[in-house]
């Protein structure tokens, strides 16, 4: 009989051990299948898309830059920034398909994209901005050869007035 109950005790603790183990695989994998349905973080949206007739590649290069505040002034500032070449402004071409150009009051270079919404103006921006953006310039004019561009931004156009760039030979 005692044989009996230290059998019966053993075979207790065995399944109690076994219930416990289980328990635990349990736990686990209920815990392990929480992880999985836990929803992640949503994705970046994406770029906004948009349609414009001036190319990045087209912009690229060595440029001449002055400013005028009065459109009297036009022809003058564009051979002021045609004079401008000895000391040039670059634009180079950017990692995501746009190109580095400083934003107002910004010491550092900014990856822009040339946007247009259906038929509207063509802008030079961020490329996460909506086109016509205060950080945007409307393109007045390209030409290829000249570029010009005005600040969105009224307090910064009243600062820098129009933007004038002539490409560099």
């Amino acid at each position: 009989m005692t044989k009996m109950i230290a059998e019966s005790k053993s075979e207790v603790g065995r399944l109690r051990r076994a219930g416990l183990a289980g328990i635990t695989l349990t736990v686990l994998a209920l815990g392990l299948a929480a992880c999985e349905t836990t929803p992640s973080a949503p994705p970046a949206p994406a770029r906004p898309q948009y349609t414009s007739p001036i190319a990045s590649d087209r912009l690229v290069g060595r440029w001449g830059l002055a400013a005028y505040h009065r459109p009297d002034d036009a022809t003058r500032t564009e051979n002021q920034a045609r004079a401008g070449c000895s000391n040039p402004y670059v634009i180079t071409a950017g990692p995501n398909g746009g190109v580095m150009m400083y934003l107002a009051d910004d010491n550092k270079l900014t990856e822009l994209v040339s946007k247009q919404t259906g038929n509207g103006p063509v802008f030079i921006g961020p490329p996460d901005e909506p086109a016509g953006s205060q950080a945007d310039r409307q393109v007045v004019r390209f030409d290829g050869n000249v570029l010009v561009l005005k600040w969105m931004d009224p307090e910064v156009a009243k600062r820098y007035g129009t933007m004038v760039y002539v490409r560099c030979s």
